[in-house]
């Protein structure tokens, strides 16, 4: 069931923002309605903490929202790894991040900039203001204040692996504010508070799983462990400490999941992946939730070109496709690359229901909607509330076996979590002591690869091991000089990161220059 929490209280969310000004009409209306919200009437009851981190949440679907024709913001995170390509080409921003000719006025980079400081300031809203509340139930306002917390840190977590150094905001902001136009902090600046913030998240009190989408533990101890994986390699390159801290913050995860497989496990199928009755549900820990009455699923760019898969015939933009090489690097006989049962298709119905036709081509369907679509001889809902992932179960699983691995090799552990991702491929693993530490640490990347694809989350994996999959060898190279495969351009070094958007550098002079090459 969706969460009620964004769907009841939509209409009023955008009051977190609490950009409140005096009334320009003062004096013409000089009587004041006593349900007017300014600065000082809104956070004094537990009914506003609630809007507030409702408006958090609706927030964060900042990274479906649309950037032009055919395109949404999400593909920002697609388009650069070169295991997508379009079969469209209509929308020029989308095809600079394919051609890897970005720079300070893409606007999905303009967009994901402004997306994510809009959600940092209304955690920082929710963060200063919902601790003065009374009274207010003290669970009610942990829980609270520890969603506030996790949401900031992952805003900053995507933000500083984009940009690299970045402005630290952390309070409420007005023009009056000393630091109304901030400077860039460095990074290890802002990865420190994205660990505190998570640390006092995973003390909130959260329960471990909530079926509504909100924040659960089971998310908090997953994000945690992968900043201390990315802090491990990557910028910061900490190395040992950062893997063991990495290896043991997930193991808490996995051994939550062992007590408790019907809380949170892996999924037995790939279809639970992507059906609405299983969404905030075992393999699930955390998702943007999607309705179609206020924000319908906005995935469907993966649907492919005007071939009549849903009930509204020949539709879909086809703007995000797999490269054929990326599909065919998948062992012979995965499940994942069964049609229509794993993280593909390449037939579908007609019209969502009719007749079964080829497409000619492997498409992604890891985010198709049957409900909504409709199926062999089931026509669909039409209305495609699907979630979007961002952190399911099988990524804890992998986090765990590459930091474990780092830490003391290929124990018995750290090949039991690697082994459960291939056991639900149908895949025969080698034994544990086939292994050495260099190829135990290559099989659990490629897993990586081949199970996290199209959710937003190779790309951090290439910046932060600085290694690309060349799809054609099936093995790992050099993140510079590796070659895209969707435009057959070279990765650079300056690619490691994004270009700040050009009107950010000129309205604040204090962000200095560009990022380099750009």
């Amino acid at each position: 069931m969706k969460t009620k929490l964004i769907s009841k209280i939509y209409t009023i969310a955008l009051v977190g923002v609490l950009v409140f000004g005096q009334s320009a009409c003062s004096d013409f209306l000089t009587e004041k309605a006593p349900s007017n919200l300014t600065p000082t009437s809104f956070y004094t009851i537990p009914d506003h903490a609630e809007a507030a981190i409702a408006s958090v949440y609706a927030d964060l679907r900042f990274m479906g929202n649309g950037a032009g024709i055919f395109s949404a913001n999400w593909q920002l995170l697609e388009a650069l790894t070169g295991t997508s390509t379009t079969e469209t080409a209509q929308n020029s921003d989308l095809n600079n991040l394919y051609g890897l000719v970005h720079d300070g006025y893409t606007v999905h980079i303009v967009n994901y900039w402004g997306g994510l400081y809009k959600v940092i300031a209304q955690a920082n809203q929710v963060i200063d203001k919902v601790p003065a509340i009374t009274p207010m139930d003290a669970k009610q306002k942990s829980k609270i204040l520890g969603e506030a917390r996790f949401l900031r840190a992952s805003a900053y977590f995507t933000a500083v692996r984009l940009w690299g150094d970045i402005p630290l905001i952390t309070k409420p902001q007005t023009a009056s504010s000393e630091d109304f136009l901030p400077a860039r902090a460095p990074v290890e600046s802002i990865y420190k508070l994205i660990v505190e913030d998570l640390i006092a998240a995973e003390a909130a009190g959260l329960d471990w799983m909530d079926t509504r989408g909100r924040v659960g533990t089971a998310a908090v101890k997953a994000q945690l462990a992968e900043v201390y994986l990315t802090m491990a390699g990557g910028t910061l390159n900490k190395g040992a400490s950062h893997y063991k801290l990495a290896a043991d913050k997930a193991f808490e995860v996995i051994t939550y999941a062992n007590s408790n497989p019907t809380s949170v496990n892996l999924f037995s199928n790939y279809y639970d992946v992507h059906r609405e009755a299983t969404e905030n549900r075992l393999e699930h820990l955390f998702m943007i939730q999607y309705n179609n009455s206020v924000a319908g699923n906005p995935m469907e760019n993966f649907y492919p070109n005007f071939k009549p898969v849903t009930f509204s015939g020949p539709g879909g933009t086809g703007s995000s496709v797999p490269v054929p090489a990326f599909y065919r690097s998948y062992e012979e006989g995965d499940l994942r690359t069964k049609d229509q049962e794993g993280y593909f298709y390449t037939s579908y119905f007609t019209n969502g229901t009719g007749a079964p036709f080829s497409l000619g081509a492997p498409y992604v369907f890891k985010h198709f909607n049957q409900t909504s679509a409709g199926t062999s001889g089931v026509p669909g809902t039409r209305n495609n509330n699907l979630n979007v992932p961002q952190i399911r179960y099988a990524q804890v699983l992998l986090t765990y076996a590459e930091a474990q691995n780092e830490v003391g090799g290929p124990t018995q552990a750290a090949y039991d979590a690697f082994k459960r991702i291939r056991d639900r491929a149908k895949l025969t693993t080698p034994d544990l002591g086939s292994y050495t530490a260099a190829s135990f640490r290559t099989a659990v990347w490629k897993e990586r690869w081949h199970e996290l694809c199209y959710e937003q989350i190779t790309w951090f994996d290439m910046v932060r091991l600085k290694k690309a999959f060349n799809q054609n060898t099936k093995s790992f190279e050099e993140f510079v000089g590796h070659t895209n495969l969707s435009s057959n351009q070279k990765l650079q070094a300056k690619h490691l990161l994004l270009p700040l958007p050009t009107a950010e550098l000129l309205n604040n002079p204090k962000l200095g220059k560009q990022n380099t090459g750009y």
